[in-house]
């Protein structure tokens, strides 16, 4: 990074610790951002480092929920569905909460191409070990995401027909 970029970078502090980037952050995992101006009071407390300004982002949990299994959960399920290519490409969207117990549950489904897909991806989802839940300062707090799982691994969703009239 050239000396004039890093001069107009402001001072990152994410959950009370200063970070580089704050890029590498989810978006859903952000709970609120505050942006303190470059000023005198700013400067003496956070150093010369705050000359830019300082943004400083509280998330929504200081680590996210964990699955226990050996593989991340899209993989899980993915590798659990039995779906041959012979039955073209399926997709499967949903958003889960995992509870501050661990557990799992199933959300708003968001996109679901096939019932019988559908219906394979839910089995599976209803054998899920326990998770560890996220932490805020070391309690355990629910937390939520987003599965997407799509078969035959590879294989790109067929477009949707439309018709020209010219």
């Amino acid at each position: 990074m050239s000396a004039t970029a890093q001069t107009q970078t402001p001072l990152y502090i994410v959950n009370g610790v200063e970070m580089e980037s704050v890029r590498h952050i989810p978006e859903r995992n952000i709970e609120h951002i505050d942006h303190l101006e470059a000023n005198e009071a700013t400067v003496a407390k956070y150093g010369e480092r705050a000359n830019n300004g300082v943004i400083i982002v509280t998330l929504r949990y200081d680590k996210e929920a964990q699955f226990t299994g050996d593989k991340p959960l899209a993989d899980y399920v993915s590798e659990r569905v039995k779906w041959p290519e012979s039955y073209g490409v399926a997709r499967y969207v949903a958003r889960y909460t995992i509870g501050a117990d661990g557990s799992f549950r199933l959300g708003t489904e968001l996109e679901s191409t096939d019932r019988q897909f559908r219906k394979r991806v839910l089995k599976v989802l209803q054998s899920l070990p326990k998770w560890e839940p996220a932490t805020k300062q070391g309690k355990a707090v629910e937390s939520e995401y987003v599965l997407a799982v799509q078969l035959p691994r590879g294989k790109e969703m067929p477009k949707e027909p439309y018709i020209v009239i010219r």
